[in-house]
């Protein structure tokens, strides 16, 4: 169990030094205020390196045993988790079973607030419920201020069920009632007070962007999805998503356009098959295979390729 009320006050409910007088600035100087102070984010996203590394590392090993990943959240840092979830599945060709977001207030809450949503501890575990949230799972809590008690109740449910549970916020979090940690692993963004107090969409949603990203990046990376740079792991189901992918085969076997579509034909529409096929020489079955027995690292099979040109 979590203790029901809310956490400390959050760092941007604070009023900013450099804010007193902003309603008297030029407009530019309004501009380049706000956005200078856009780098505190990102410095609080740096510091917190250590915590999002040890979060990438047990996505990822969650990831390979077969769990999903759950984004948790309410208002702005909601939105954001489930845009980082929107993101992943074409970027990193997953099934969209495998990301699930979680919003308080549902769909509708994308394009408005829903405050009554943000309290509502019933609504939480319901739609936790209806995500069938387990113990293979892992659930990503986001809170750009204070923890809601919708994200106190769906971390609760989480707990219950087993799940490991990571929780990025920008506030203090509460302690669990029953001396436990709150969350497997906890972390804490401190990006200070934003110009306009309480606009948590300005500096706390960049920390939260900047971790989100780099959080699920880094896990995706230790799963194989990428090659270099490259995201050998793309899935062509669009024809934008094909060019992408003749481009990155293309590039890594050094075929032309033609070659490199016939290539990925073969392979069953899968990029990182038909890379492992042209340099190991085997057929697509066999690929498989070697993808399965090294974990789906690239690198691992056809050695270091060179990137150039």
């Amino acid at each position: 169990m979590v203790r029901n009320g809310p956490s400390a006050t959050a760092p941007g409910d604070a009023e900013h030094p450099r804010a007193a007088m902003l309603d008297t600035y030029p407009t530019e100087e309004v501009v380049k205020l706000l956005i200078d102070e856009e780098g505190a984010a990102l410095k609080a996203a740096k510091a917190a390196a250590a915590e999002i590394a040890a979060a990438s590392r047990l996505l990822a090993e969650r990831l390979a045993a077969g769990g999903r990943l759950v984004y948790v959240g309410v208002g702005t840092a909601g939105r954001m988790a489930a845009l980082e979830a929107a993101e992943c599945v074409p970027l990193y060709g997953l099934p969209p079973s495998l990301v699930v977001p979680v919003l308080a207030g549902g769909p509708h809450a994308m394009a408005r607030t829903v405050e009554l949503s943000q309290d509502n501890r019933r609504e939480a575990e319901q739609r936790m419920r209806k995500a069938a949230v387990g113990p293979a799972d892992i659930v990503c809590a986001v809170a750009d201020g204070e923890l809601s008690l919708f994200l106190l109740a769906a971390i609760e449910y989480a707990r219950f069920r087993r799940a490991k549970i990571v929780l990025l916020t920008c506030a203090e979090p509460p302690a669990a009632e029953d001396g436990g940690a709150l969350a497997d692993v906890l972390v804490q963004l401190y990006p200070g007070p934003e110009i306009i107090t309480g606009a948590s969409r300005a500096k706390a949603a960049t920390a939260l962007k900047v971790a989100l990203s780099a959080l699920a990046n880094a896990a995706f990376v230790q799963l194989g999805k990428t090659y270099g740079g490259l995201m050998v792991d793309v899935r062509p189901t669009t024809p934008r998503a094909w060019q992408r992918a003749i481009q990155i085969v293309s590039h890594l076997c050094r075929l032309d356009d033609a070659e490199a579509e016939k290539l990925i034909k073969r392979a069953g529409g899968r990029a990182k098959v038909a890379l492992v096929m042209h340099h190991t020489k085997v057929n697509a079955a066999r690929a498989k295979e070697l993808l399965v027995q090294h974990r789906g690292l690239l690198r691992a099979i056809v050695g270091d390729l060179d990137l150039s040109g």
